[in-house]
């Protein structure tokens, strides 16, 4: 199938100019401006890799899709920090929760969103049979969440103490990079069995 070119591509057109839309709002007046700029350092990176990449590798809309979602969890966590976003303040109240587990909700939704875009990698350009597929993209994303979590700590040393705790939005729990980890893998074990099953064939009427 003939891949279309950006110019004719309505749908990823409208998720770039839904995530410019996105930032900009999540721009104005963020809570703590630099921790927001410390955040978006990954957003910056991310899509101008994907970008840089697209003539070479295009990704399916789908995944482009779960890219733009995952983003706006970020882009909305960067406005107000982790550790103080308002849903994670509605869903507190909710389910009487002692902290705002709105960061937990975002690394889960990490494994949950971007093991299809990895899987896609490893069947379209590492040549991974299907069946291994499932298994390398839910140890692709322990690994890079395991990465994160080690990056964000040395970024946390390195700048003041007050904005390094602000971004990692540990809320005093000493286990947190385990945790936020964890949901990660979990989020990917669910999408790939999600996947798993969605590509069983259809039984026959009979």
């Amino acid at each position: 199938m003939k891949e279309l070119a950006f110019r004719s591509d309505r749908v990823l057109q409208l998720l770039v100019a839904w995530l410019v839309i996105a930032w900009i709002l999540a721009a104005i007046e963020p809570l703590y401006p630099r921790d927001w700029l410390l955040e978006n350092l990954l957003v910056f990176f991310f899509c101008g890799l994907l970008a840089a990449t697209y003539r070479r590798f295009r990704f399916s809309n789908l995944s482009y899709g779960l890219f733009t979602l995952f983003i706006t969890l970020h882009l909305v966590g960067s406005h107000y920090t982790y550790a103080e976003t308002p849903v994670g303040f509605w869903i507190q109240d909710w389910f009487g929760f002692e902290r705002n587990h709105y960061d937990r909700i975002v690394h889960f939704s990490f494994g949950l969103l971007l093991a299809w875009p990895m899987r896609e990698i490893l069947l379209r350009k590492a040549g991974v049979t299907r069946a291994w597929s499932y298994f390398l993209a839910i140890n692709g994303i322990l690994a890079f969440s395991g990465i994160y979590e080690v990056i964000e700590g040395i970024a946390a040393v390195v700048v003041e103490p007050e904005l390094g705790m602000a971004f990692l939005g540990t809320q005093g729990d000493i286990w947190d990079a385990q945790k936020d980890a964890a949901l990660a893998f979990i989020g990917a074990v669910i999408a790939m069995l999600v996947s798993r099953w969605s590509e069983r064939p259809v039984p026959e009427p009979g």
